[in-house]
């Protein structure tokens, strides 16, 4: 481990996260994860799902702590990591036909940004995802119906909007109206550990109704 960055949380959601990845991503064949940090997700992932290509991708700074992870790893499925930031106008093309992506995943990112950069994010999204049965997982906090899910959460919120008041848990409802306005339909909400959530939209001819019962919503 020496050398390359460390975030304990990577250690500890990996394994729920793989999980559900398992299931929707089963399909897929190029992911694009957005916000890839110290690359811990990335080289777990691509090992456990090794029909994927797994593309990472962050803004330049975290480039190099990532790459010692990736390059550590050694897997063939992991291209070099992409520098992206979410606002950028163009985000990058996958190595298909079409140039997009099937799949894309993000961890703990849109609390960290200001709601700008969650509305990019989607935007991005939208650019960048195939037209039809594109999945896009998004795991982190969330709140519902403007409340928090649990004390634990609304700490953290406090924490980060003290460290940047643009940043917040963002509320359930407006995120999804930004995944239904690039076409997208919610088709799973998964209780995670520690109150945080796994979010599935993919992309489909009709929308298909999704109900939430009152034991998933509290956060478990």
């Amino acid at each position: 481990m020496t050398g390359k960055p460390f975030a304990p949380a990577c250690e500890r959601n990996r394994e729920p996260i793989l999980a559900v990845l398992r299931e929707r991503f089963a399909g897929s064949r190029h992911v694009l994860e957005v916000g890839s940090g110290t690359g811990q997700h990335a080289v777990h992932f691509a090992a456990a799902m090794p029909w994927l290509q797994w593309q990472c991708s962050d803004r330049a700074e975290h480039l190099p702590g990532m790459r010692s992870w990736l390059d550590d790893a050694a897997l063939d499925n992991t291209p070099p990591p992409l520098a992206l930031d979410v606002a950028d106008a163009a985000w990058p093309r996958a190595p298909t036909g079409c140039g997009r992506f099937d799949a894309v995943f993000s961890a703990n990112t849109l609390h960290i940004m200001g709601w700008d950069g969650v509305e990019a994010f989607f935007h991005g999204v939208g650019e960048v995802l195939e037209r039809e049965d594109g999945v896009l997982v998004v795991y982190g906090p969330f709140n519902y119906s403007g409340a928090y899910t649990s004390d634990g959460n609304r700490d953290f919120d406090a924490w980060l909007k003290a460290r940047d008041p643009r940043s917040g848990i963002r509320d359930f409802e407006a995120v999804d109206g930004l995944a239904r306005g690039t076409g997208l339909r919610l088709v799973d909400d998964v209780a995670m550990p520690a109150n945080n959530r796994c979010l599935v939209w993919r992309r489909m001819r009709g929308q298909v109704p999704f109900r939430r019962d009152a034991k998933s919503a509290s956060g478990m």
